[in-house]
């Protein structure tokens, strides 16, 4: 199987969701958005009117908010209402972290009521649930996989990218095994080469969460490599 440099930008979420992240560097993740074909950006709540503006109509180019980042610990009124704004701003699909303390508590119940209130909020909007695996033990991992599934997200998503570690293939292999079927995966933190995203692909991820500088130099190193990488 082989994977051009298009089929890599088209998986991408191009990212600027750091604390320091400014105006210019949303600035500069729309330029590269377009420089490369990458089909989402992925911003902080304050910068999505901006992005829009720079995107114009008919770009092709959805943009991703952030709801309950990072720590998914708002009351769920608080993360619907932030949900409907950015739907109503004009993004695309959302990226939703699941309440981490309250999982980790054995609450799964109200972790999946939150989410599902979330999802049901800005339906058809598709919702990616972000489960944080670095905080979590492989079967609290697979009870995340499982709210999240029931909740009705349309990925998984391994991480914000603000914890303590990257995501592993371990992570990704537990995931799968999990949703397989049921629904996707989307791989984000720590993600920064080709063979990385390959890997992944091969094993079931099709859609990454990744910050600008390495969302370059992947697409870099595939354009340097002929345009295409053979999995």
């Amino acid at each position: 199987m082989v994977l051009t440099v298009q089929d890599i930008a088209a998986m991408m979420d191009l990212s600027c969701v750091r604390t320091n992240s400014t105006e210019r560097d949303v600035e500069e993740l729309v330029e590269a958005a377009r420089q490369y074909g990458v089909r989402q950006v992925s911003v902080l709540q304050c910068f999505i009117p901006r992005v829009r503006r720079l995107l114009g109509e008919g770009s092709g180019i959805v943009i991703v908010g952030n709801v309950g980042f990072p720590s998914g610990a708002e009351s769920t009124s608080v993360k619907v209402a932030q949900a409907k704004e950015m739907a109503d701003a004009g993004c695309g699909e959302l990226d939703v972290v699941l309440n981490i303390g309250m999982l980790l508590s054995g609450r799964d119940a109200e972790v999946e009521e939150d989410l599902r209130a979330v999802i049901e909020a800005v339906h058809p909007l598709p919702v990616k649930a972000i489960i944080e695996t670095p905080y979590l033990s492989p079967p609290e991992i697979v009870r995340a996989c499982d709210i999240g599934v029931r909740a009705g997200a349309a990925f998984i998503k391994t991480s914000t990218g603000w914890g303590p570690r990257g995501t592993t293939m371990e992570d990704v292999l537990l995931i799968r095994s999990r949703v397989e079927g049921k629904t996707r995966i989307k791989a984000s933190g720590g993600v920064r080469t080709v063979e990385t995203i390959a890997e992944m692909h091969k094993n079931g991820v099709t859609r990454f969460g990744i910050n600008l500088t390495s969302g370059r130099n992947i697409l870099e190193q595939c354009l340097q490599a002929g345009g295409s990488i053979t999995l």
